[in-house]
This record gives structure tokens, sequence and C-alpha cells, in this order.
């Protein structure tokens, strides 16, 4: 199996940023949601307090899976962020010291499952009815044909 030359690896990388940044905000988006649900209004504070467990837990799963060459794969990389963060984030709930209900935990497994995977899902159906550009000789056949 060859490996990708170095400046290759560097554009799959660049290229993950673009999923990096969605999947932040999303989880973070995730964090406004439930906080305005609880409390009602607006707190920085509030919001930062709920995401950063989950945010800390998706980066920790990133660094670990390394996903970028397979962004769109659900098994190798959907799959085990939304798993890693969702568990992560929740672990480290506790560990700060905030709640872990059953009743959250089923709430952030089901929200952080849909934030993570379907977009990667909506991405991949795009790029799989994209249709393909015409060969070379179908091109060369039409322009000659008239309307």
């Amino acid at each position: 199996m060859r490996s990708a030359s170095p400046g290759r690896r560097a554009r799959i990388r660049r290229g993950y940023t673009a999923w990096l940044t969605t999947d932040v905000v999303l989880i973070s988006l995730f964090a406004l949601l439930g906080h305005l649900s609880h409390y009602g209004t607006f707190s920085a504070s509030g919001v930062a307090r709920t995401a950063l467990p989950f945010l800390v837990a998706y980066l920790v799963t990133t660094a670990i899976l390394r996903p970028w060459p397979r962004a769109l794969s659900l098994l190798r990389t959907a799959l085990p962020l939304w798993l890693g963060t969702a568990a992560g984030g929740l672990a480290l709930r506790v560990l700060f010291g905030d709640g872990a209900a059953v009743s959250f935990q089923i709430v952030a497994l089901g929200v952080l499952g849909l934030f993570l995977t379907a977009p990667r899902a909506g991405a991949r159906l795009v790029r799989r009815r994209r249709p393909l550009p015409p060969t070379t000789t179908a091109t060369s056949r039409t322009q000659g044909a008239s309307t």
C-alpha cells in the first residue's frame, strides 16, 4: 500500500477543517439548545460549561482517529466520533461535577448522533448522486448534433 505524498496529506488535512468546524458548531448548538430549553435565557458561560466536556471529548477522539482521509465514512469516522464524543463528554461532565441523568444521556446520545452522522450521510448522498462529467467522445458526438 502506498502512502500519500506529504503535499496530498496536507491538502486532505486542510479539507478536513470544514468538517472539524461543522462538528464544533453542531456540538456547540447542542449545548446552546439544551441550555436554552432548561434555563430559558442565553448565558455564554452556561453554554460553554455544557459544551466544553463534549468539545474536549470530540477533539480527543479526533486526535485518536485521525479521520481526515476518510471524513465521509460512516463506520470508520462518524460512528466512532459520535460515540467517543458522547461517552467522553458524559464522563467529563461527571468528572467536572455536573450531572449526567439518564434522560440527559439519552438526549445527548440522540442529538449528538444526529449532528455528527447526518451531515456526513447527506454529503455521501450528494456525492453519490452528482452526475459524472461527460466523456470526451460523448461530448464530441453531441457538439455536432443539431437540436
